[in-house]
C-alpha cells in the first residue's frame, strides 16, 4: 500500500519572535508579574473570597514567563518577584475586592489560609526558578 503524501506550492510565511528586541528590563519583569498575579487574584477572590488554584497557576506562569522572556541577567528578579509580587496583591485585594474590612485578625486569617492554597505553587516554583539560576551562573563560570 502506498503511502499518500499532501504538498502544498503555497508560501509559508517565515515565523516571528513575538517580542521585538532583547526582552523584557528588570523593572518590566516586576511590573508585568505584578499586574497578572494580581488580575487573576482578583477574578478569583471576587469569585471564591479567597485565592486558590487558579492563582497559584498564575504564579507558575509569571515564573515561567519571566524565566522565558526577560533579558540575560535578569533570571534572579524573576525567581524573587513572584512571592512578594502575590503577597502585595493578596494584602491589596482581600480587604478591598475580598469585601471584608480591615480587621487585622480578619485580614491576618485571610493571608495565612491563601497563603496555604498556593503553597505549593510558590514552593515548587521557587525551587524550579532558583535550579534554573544556579544553572545559569555555574554556566557564566564555566565559560568565563
Amino acid at each position: 500500500m502506498k503511502a499518500i503524501t499532501m504538498t502544498s506550492n503555497l508560501p509559508q510565511p517565515p515565523i516571528k519572535n513575538p517580542i521585538k528586541g532583547a526582552g523584557l528590563t528588570k523593572p518590566g519583569i516586576v511590573i508585568l508579574q505584578f499586574v497578572f498575579i494580581s488580575f487573576v487574584a482578583l477574578i478569583e477572590i471576587f469569585f471564591r473570597s479567597n485565592v486558590g488554584f487558579l492563582t497559584g497557576i498564575a504564579i507558575w506562569a509569571s515564573y515561567y514567563g519571566a524565566l522565558i522572556y526577560g533579558r540575560p541577567g535578569t533570571t534572579y528578579v524573576a525567581v524573587v518577584n513572584p512571592p512578594i509580587a502575590f503577597g502585595a496583591a493578596a494584602i491589596l485585594l482581600l480587604p478591598t475586592v475580598g469585601g471584608f474590612s480591615l480587621s487585622i485578625t480578619r485580614l491576618g486569617v485571610d493571608l495565612v489560609s491563601g497563603l496555604a492554597s498556593v503553597a505549593p505553587f510558590l514552593l515548587s516554583g521557587a525551587l524550579f526558578g532558583w535550579w534554573h539560576y544556579f544553572k545559569l551562573v555555574k554556566q557564566a563560570k564555566l565559560t568565563s
